[in-house]
């Protein structure tokens, strides 16, 4: 994971300095806005009203439009001019019951992670929370925009959840509220004794997106028929093929990466027989066969002689020998 957010959790004269990472990802199936005659992708451009021109994203800024139409343009020096405490400090503001704080409020859940100077105090801070049963109701800044926080404890860890303000949750406002509904106690009761019939432990392991896996299933079955649509204009390239030997991969890769840098690629070096044979020389140039000296021909034939005589192997080689030495003396 890729943290997000770096800065400290601070309570009191404590100060725990922290890491922010995403505790949840959307898992979906993402898809193209397309053009059902060709497949061709639909492109959304910023253009202005005034003119009908493309603007470039540079010359985009923030634009509060008043009752009149009249528009208000805020320039990146007037953001950073606002006063924003918690901009890297996850502030404790105090501590509530955990039933106080609605699910309605929450928004996104982030992991906290201590830095390594601080990992003591982030335990204690830790274990402290989760035996009062409370969370920590804070105050924090992420992507310039401050908002409310809860600090709670789920597997060891500090978890902060961002939280709505109380004027963007709205109020439930329907017909029969109003009305007199009569509900009998025996079907109250009823439904009650449904309720603990039906009530067990929630292990969320044991559900899964069924209507994902189904699309998943009609895009790899449309793949797999081949009912698939190629804009006109677009090239793949076929995937390179990659040679059975590991050497022939490891010189194509070095000679890829010296490609890149703008260097000389390796050159296969040929094996050591070919390399003799290429850099022999002619028979017609090559010199007579220098003879050898009457002292290295001697110390050659005692040399044979004595290897000759240590062999147990090779007795009609000695007779041969001595047979030789005889007519030699004669």
């Amino acid at each position: 994971m890729r943290s997000i957010w770096a800065g400290a959790i601070s309570f009191g004269l404590v100060v725990i300095p922290v890491k922010l990472y995403a505790a949840t990802e959307q898992r979906d199936i993402t898809f193209r806005q397309v053009h059902r005659k060709d497949g061709a992708r639909i492109q959304f451009r910023r253009v202005c009203t005034l003119d009908g021109e493309e603007v470039p994203y540079a010359d985009i800024a923030k634009g509060y439009e008043l009752p009149t139409g009249d528009m208000v343009v805020l320039t990146d020096e007037d953001l950073a001019d606002l006063p924003l405490v918690t901009a890297h400090r996850i502030e404790v503001l105090h501590f509530a019951p955990s039933a106080q704080v609605e699910p309605i409020l929450a928004a996104k859940s982030y992991y906290t992670e201590p830095e390594p100077p601080g990992a003591r105090a982030y335990v204690l801070f830790r274990d402290a929370l989760e035996r009062s049963g409370k969370v920590a109701v804070a105050k924090v800044a992420l992507r310039q925009r401050e908002t409310l926080a809860a600090l709670r404890v789920r597997e060891g860890v500090i978890t902060l959840e961002t939280l709505l303000w109380p004027d963007e949750v709205r109020k439930p406002d329907f017909a029969f509220l109003d009305e007199d509904i009569e509900v009998r106690s025996q079907e109250l009761k009823m439904a009650a004794s449904l309720i603990e019939t039906m009530t067990e432990d929630f292990d969320p392991d044991q559900y899964h997106d069924t209507y994902r896996e189904a699309l998943e299933a009609v895009v790899q079955a449309k793949v797999e028929g081949n009912d698939v649509v190629r804009p006109a204009g677009i090239e793949v390239a076929e995937p390179p093929k990659q040679p059975a030997d590991l050497t022939e991969i490891l010189r194509a890769s070095v000679a890829a990466l010296k490609d890149q840098r703008g260097q000389p690629a390796i050159e296969a070096k040929p094996a050591p027989r070919a390399k003799s044979a290429a850099r022999a020389k002619p028979a017609t140039s090559a010199k007579p066969a220098t003879s050898a000296k009457p002292a290295t021909r001697a110390k050659t034939a005692k040399a044979a002689a004595k290897e000759t005589d240590e062999d147990p192997e090779t007795p009609k080689t000695r007779s041969r020998a001595k047979a030789g030495v005889r007519k030699a003396s004669a």
